[in-house]
């Protein structure tokens, strides 16, 4: 078995999601300053979250998942997913967004698992709380080494791919680690590097064994 594990805003979705939720309470300036920030490592990730989702405070749960089950894809997330899958490998998300919308794209990419985090909603309100699996700067790689465990799959067996500051706890613990349209940041770390907003390049990289 082989493992991929994906983060999901703008690199499984163009885009951010908390930054198409703050456009909806026109705060999408605000929202997107602090999320470019964590996103090149200039912010603290948990600070830069609950000082976003605390912007969303009053919006309505229904346009929340209206929002998060219409949002863009990246062009060859579908087919690149479908690909690696036939190839023997399991495919994760793990994303510091929310699980309203990994949790929908899960159905329509037909990944296996998503690990991401939670609005918390009272009586159909935003309160601008969140909580769950993904809300430290090192929550992607705890994550990844108790996935590894479970499934039995070592780090030349795991292929990682991001974008920003928080995904590089994740490409400690894995052999192929690719920036995918990232900052400055991430590609540091990386051994596999693409710039253009296709995933389907990543099937023409020589991927773990």
């Amino acid at each position: 078995m082989k493992l991929c594990v994906f983060d999901f805003d703008s690199t499984l979705m163009d885009g951010e999601t908390i930054d198409f939720l703050a456009d909806e309470l026109d705060l999408k300036d605000k929202v997107s300053s602090i999320t470019e920030k964590a996103m090149q490592g200039k912010m603290d990730f948990f600070e830069s979250l609950t000082t976003r989702v605390n912007f969303l405070k009053g919006l309505q749960e229904k346009k929340l998942n209206e929002i998060c089950q219409n949002l863009p894809y990246m062009p060859g997330a579908k087919e690149t997913i479908e690909e690696l899958k036939k190839r023997g490998y399991k495919v994760a998300v793990f994303s510091g967004g929310f699980r309203n919308a990994t949790s929908f794209a899960r159905e329509i990419l037909k990944f296996d698992v998503d690990f991401s985090n939670t609005i918390h909603v009272k009586d159909g309100i935003l309160t601008g709380m969140v909580g769950g699996e993904m809300m430290f700067d090192f929550s992607k790689g705890d994550m990844l080494q108790r996935l590894q465990t479970i499934l039995g799959v070592d780090k030349n067996s795991t292929m990682v791919v991001g974008d920003g500051a928080n995904d590089v706890s994740m490409f400690k613990y894995a052999n192929t680690k690719v920036a995918f349209c990232a900052k400055e940041i991430l590609k540091k770390e990386a051994n596999i590097v693409i710039e253009k907003k296709d995933l389907t390049k990543i099937l023409e990289e020589k991927l773990c064994m």
